[in-house]
């Protein structure tokens, strides 16, 4: 497995060229998935060359850490483990309030959970979730200065921010990454976070970088989801809007059906091709998924493939919200 480097300097981190998403394990793709299965798919991605994996407090809440502190007991001195803080989630209970919470206080709280349920001394990538806008950015940063000063925390993220958020937590504590939405479907970031983590030496890890789904060619308009999967709620896979999309799955199936791989592997390569400090996190717990997913480091767009896609990209504009409205506002782009 190749490596990428998110940061510069000081905050600097070595990971997996791809690592792996692993919140569908637990919530939000409908049912979680069984335990033993999930720990054995973890520890074939780690057999695989996977170093970097990506959980949060908030996906179960609390199951998801629980898992994947298990499954990479055996390995913490090979691999990176990220995790993430800012939702109003009571630290006791487990219990999901509205909205979110990046107080000092409840930091100090989450990190606290965080680090009993992976069974760790020290997290290697801490996020915040989500942008809480009754609590300066500054103010965040300093309490993740803080945890690093003590030995808590190694490096410091933010999640789906805004170009002048990132800049002022920067200020503050140097950002090793920044996590947010981007795909073939979703190229928003290339505006203006971009840019910006360019300039300021700051690695960008994608989730969702085949769609939620939809870039593997295995969803359409007839597809039915489980009642607790998220994308029931999501704009962007409702039945019409899923008809008009397909365009875009059928130029990645065309670009596939060339390079002998699958429509996954090439929305996968892609990104790889973008920068060499971006890391695309794909969630699966299947292991046929893992493995086709791990398959895109060997596919290699060329330029003129690379611009035969984003010309073609350009005429195909996404339909529908990538978010429900709720979420979209919590988000800081």
């Amino acid at each position: 497995m190749q490596k990428s480097t998110l940061g510069k300097g000081r905050s600097a981190l070595e990971v997996s060229a791809l690592g792996l998403g692993c919140m569908g394990m637990s919530s939000s793709y409908g049912p979680p998935g069984d335990k033993k299965e999930m720990i054995a798919l973890i520890h074939e991605a780690v057999d695989r060359g996977v170093t970097f994996f990506d959980t949060a407090e908030a996906y179960g809440p609390f199951a998801n850490e629980i898992v994947v502190g298990e499954a990479l007991a055996p390995f913490r001195n090979r691999v990176v483990v990220a995790t993430k803080f800012g939702f109003n989630i009571d630290p006791a209970t487990g219990e999901r309030g509205p909205g979110t919470d990046s107080r000092p206080e409840h930091i100090r709280m989450a990190v606290e959970g965080s680090l009993k349920r992976l069974g760790v001394e020290v997290i290697d990538l801490l996020y915040q979730h989500r942008v809480d806008p009754a609590v300066p950015i500054e103010d965040v940063a300093g309490a993740v200065k803080d945890l690093i000063a003590q030995g808590k925390v190694r490096h410091f993220g933010l999640s789906e921010a805004g170009a002048q958020t990132i800049r002022r937590a920067h200020a503050v504590q140097a950002l090793t990454a920044v996590q947010s939405e981007y795909s073939l479907w979703w190229r928003e970031p290339e505006s203006e976070i971009l840019p910006t983590l360019e300039e300021l030496g700051i690695g960008f890890v994608c989730f969702s970088p085949l769609g939620a789904g939809f870039l593997t060619g295995k969803i359409d308009e007839h597809t039915a989801f489980d009642k607790t999967d998220f994308r029931t709620m999501v704009p962007r896979f409702a039945p019409e809007a899923l008809k008009a999309n397909m365009a875009l799955v059928d130029l990645v199936r065309g670009v596939a059906t060339r390079k002998a791989a699958t429509p996954a592997q090439v929305a996968l390569a892609w990104l790889l091709a973008q920068r060499p400090w971006i890391v695309p996190i794909p969630g699966t717990t299947k292991m046929r998924r893992l493995h086709e997913n791990l398959g895109a480091t060997g596919v290699e767009l060329s330029v003129s493939e690379l611009r035969e896609i984003d010309e073609a990209i350009s005429k195909i504009p996404p339909q529908g919200a990538r978010l429900p409205e709720a979420a979209l506002k919590m988000t800081g782009l």
